[in-house]
């Protein structure tokens, strides 16, 4: 929960004032993801995380409509919940790299004003697609890439 915290801090020094708060990600949430096996953490030499992730396979529902269009209907992973230390630089580059190991195709969304993921991964070849909606109706940019 340090790591999500600290991503907070790092989106409102950013000007990112809207994206994850209210305590999102929750303990619960990051219990939901732990035991369905989709959380994954970074380490560094002396074993302290540096990065977390939640890569999940299969449809995402909130994915299911979009203001745009994907490239296409084949399956997928979306990679969620992205948060660093703020120590290390290319943690996307790592997440993406690990993911594709498995999966042939990635989505992901975050908010308009993530300015710095919006960077991060434009950086890491996805490719736009439009905007989602977040069950409590709330916009996020969408990005897809395949392997």
């Amino acid at each position: 929960m340090q790591i999500y915290d600290g991503a907070r801090t790092f989106m409102r020094r950013s000007g990112n004032l809207t994206q994850w708060t209210g305590g999102y990600p929750s303990v619960e949430t990051i219990h939901k993801d732990i035991a369905g096996g989709y959380l994954y953490a970074g380490f560094d030499d002396e074993g302290t995380i540096k990065f977390v992730f939640s890569l999940i396979g299969g449809d995402d529902a909130t994915y299911a409509v979009i203001d745009g269009a994907w490239p296409d209907s084949l399956p997928y992973a979306t990679l969620h919940r992205v948060a660093s230390d703020g120590s290390l630089r290319g943690v996307l580059d790592l997440c993406v790299e690990f993911a594709f190991k498995t999966y042939e195709r990635l989505r992901i969304d975050t908010h308009a004003d993530n300015r710095p993921m919006l960077a991060a991964i434009t950086r890491c070849g996805f490719a736009h697609c439009g905007i989602i909606y977040l069950a409590d109706g709330s916009p996020r940019v969408a990005f897809a890439r395949a392997r």
